[in-house]
């Protein structure tokens, strides 16, 4: 998958919680929040279509931009980055470090048992 920074994921963000936009739509979804101009977020824009991220489909005599990739396969990519990058692609120091250095909750706790729990009923 593509590579989408942390500014093209703003525009990604309305994109998949809005369904297709005018680019007169996500420069205010996303332009205030932002503090960004039309300019900017047009240039975002054109990035994400080059990427092949979104795509552009005239409606109207407007353009409407849509998703190519899914929140899900986003998401998947950055924590995939992150754990390659941080713990060697390994999740239990990924954990270990969060509960050593960020108090877990009860529920928190309850939820990671109940994973490790599927997970193992999944091996058998």
């Amino acid at each position: 998958m593509t590579k989408i920074s942390g500014a093209e994921s703003q525009i990604m963000e309305a994109v998949w919680s809005q369904g297709p936009l005018t680019a007169e739509e996500i420069i205010r979804a996303v332009g205030p929040a932002q503090q960004w101009g039309e300019a900017t977020v047009k240039t975002l824009i054109n990035r994400l279509l080059k990427k092949e991220a979104l795509a552009s489909e005239r409606t109207g005599g407007r353009a409407l931009y849509r998703a190519l990739v899914t929140r899900e396969a986003y998401v998947t990519g950055e924590s995939q980055g992150l754990l390659d990058r941080l713990f060697g692609g390994q999740i239990a120091p990924l954990v270990a470090h969060y509960a050593q250095h960020r108090a877990l909750s009860p529920e928190e706790v309850a939820r990671l048992k109940a994973l490790i729990a599927e997970f193992e009923s999944d091996d058998e």
